[in-house]
């Protein structure tokens, strides 16, 4: 029989609290992962909008007529994207000039409208773009993927990428005329 005194540890139980070095180790390294993981997420979450002159991530946009845009695809071109919304009363004030701006540039092929309808029910926003003749891409952003990317503070707000792919102009709340968005527009084109 083992006499324990005071301070003293019996071998099985010391040796059942140590663990290998390895695992130790390998502990270790997985929390820094994860660690790095959350900062990472945090840092792109927390991130501000794009700032003018800033590259644009590639995105891309399924249309509800089923057509697929991608940016990576339209460089070259003047982008301009402009998120909406059915329930939006500022967004149907502009939607006019939007297509009027659109129609002037479609048969030259060097601008690109596209619309994101943001938080809304495809047959309000089908609606809608009946309602005020809407012609120019327009679809879903889906799980708000797009509008994230943007930072987007509401709608109505447009984002017009140069032809390099990078933010050019932002505009928060809606266009007055057609005129003010093809003011911006052909300075982006010369």
């Amino acid at each position: 029989m083992e006499v324990q005194t005071e301070g003293s540890t019996s071998p099985t139980a010391s040796s059942s609290r140590n663990l290998p070095t390895w695992v130790i180790v390998l502990a270790f390294v997985i929390l820094l992962g994860f660690m790095a993981l959350i900062a990472w997420g945090l840092r792109v979450t927390q991130g501000g909008p794009i700032l003018i002159g800033q590259k644009v991530p590639g995105f891309s946009m399924t249309t509800f007529d089923g057509r697929t845009y991608n940016t990576a695809q339209l460089s070259g071109k003047v982008v301009l994207v402009n998120f909406w919304a059915s329930w939006c009363q500022p967004c149907s004030q502009e939607a006019g000039a939007l297509e009027t701006a659109w129609q002037a540039y479609q048969p030259g092929g060097q601008v690109v409208f596209l619309g994101e309808d943001y938080v809304d029910t495809e047959p309000e926003a089908r609606a809608y773009l009946k309602q005020y003749a809407v012609n120019y891409p327009n679809g879903p952003d889906l799980r708000t993927q797009v509008s994230q990317l943007f930072h987007i503070r509401g709608v109505p707000e447009t984002y017009i990428l140069a032809k390099d792919g990078k933010l050019a102009y932002v505009k928060i709340g809606p266009f007055a005329s057609a005129d003010e968005i093809k003011t911006v527009v052909d300075g982006l084109l010369k």
